[in-house]
């Protein structure tokens, strides 16, 4: 039973870590060309979302004690571990990129010379974000599939 349990959480919040990455993905498209002032208007409605950082937290938690659960089959337990890799690249993309354009621009609220070099980080670090976190799910989709109750 734990383990149906565990299997539930970690698809949960793992779906649930994609809602924001997907978000930014998807008005990528509309704000890479905005205009200045226009992109640190738009950047406005991110306050707050910092704390979604918990769920990607959470997911990483639940995939690496998926994978330790399931550790008697091994197809279950190696995609819930790939699963839980993708999910820490996504710490280290916002860590190396995402994190210090926030600190250059003080959260999008202060305009610094290469504000466009920092976009486009910005950017294609949450697009990337994105794409590690469908993969996660997906990963973790196969290791619930995949898993068979002795």
């Amino acid at each position: 039973m734990i383990i149906k349990v565990l299997q539930f959480f970690a698809l949960l919040v793992t779906a649930l870590a994609i809602v924001p990455s997907a978000a930014h993905m998807a008005a990528m498209p509309n704000k890479i060309g905005m205009s200045q002032a226009d992109y640190f208007i738009a950047q406005g409605i991110y306050s707050g979302w910092s704390l979604l950082g918990v769920v990607w937290l959470l997911a990483l938690i639940a995939n690496t004690a998926l994978a330790s659960v399931t550790r008697s089959q091994a197809w279950p337990t190696w995609t819930a571990l790939a699963a839980a890799v993708s999910l820490g690249l996504m710490f280290v993309i916002f860590f190396i990129w995402t994190l210090p354009s926030n600190q250059a621009t003080a959260d999008w609220t202060s305009i610094p010379s290469d504000w466009e070099a920092l976009r486009r980080q910005w950017e294609y670090s949450h697009a990337a974000n994105a794409l590690c976190c469908l993969a996660a799910f997906c990963l973790t989709c196969l290791s619930v599939l995949s898993w068979r109750a002795v």
